[in-house]
């Protein structure tokens, strides 16, 4: 299984988006195996988008990332990094396919309001930012006929 980081950027919690994110993933079959809320501090925000410290852009990054609290979660699932940035849609919300996240609640590039890792080494190495090997779990998923409707045999 496959696993990757998302976040709900401040913009999406202040927004409201926490759940839909979420169940999105969810009713696609992926698992969420962590999640928790947190203010990202500077230092993990250079480490987070190292690859960006020395652009333009970061200052204003930075600036966003720090502001207020975002929702860190691992999302699993076979083919788990694709199948993300499938359903999140292009980081410009102009350009986003139809009934992807960014399409229905992103703004603008700047406030796309979720992240997903792009790679699995970059999977690897964000999850590792936000989350100890004890905060992950694994579990499988049930389908309880009497609760989710699903006619049972017989």
């Amino acid at each position: 299984m496959e696993r990757t980081l998302v976040l709900v950027k401040p913009y999406g919690v202040k927004r409201g988006l926490i759940g839909k994110v979420i169940d999105r993933f969810e009713r696609s079959g992926l698992r969420i195996v962590a999640l928790k809320m947190i203010t990202m501090d500077e230092s993990l925000a250079r480490q987070h988008y190292a690859a960006h410290v020395d652009k333009p852009f970061f200052p204003g990054l930075l600036a966003y990332m720090t502001s207020g609290p975002l929702a860190a979660m691992v999302v699993q699932g076979p083919n788990a990094i694709a199948e993300v940035r499938r359903i999140m849609g292009a980081t410009d919300p102009s350009k986003a396919s139809p009934g992807t996240l960014r399409a229905a609640y992103a703004v603008d590039v700047q406030k796309n309001f979720v992240h997903g890792s792009d790679s699995p080494e970059s999977a690897q190495r964000e999850i590792a930012l936000f989350f100890r090997d004890d905060e992950i779990f694994d579990y499988e998923k049930v389908i309880d006929p009497e609760v989710d409707g699903v006619p049972v045999a017989g």
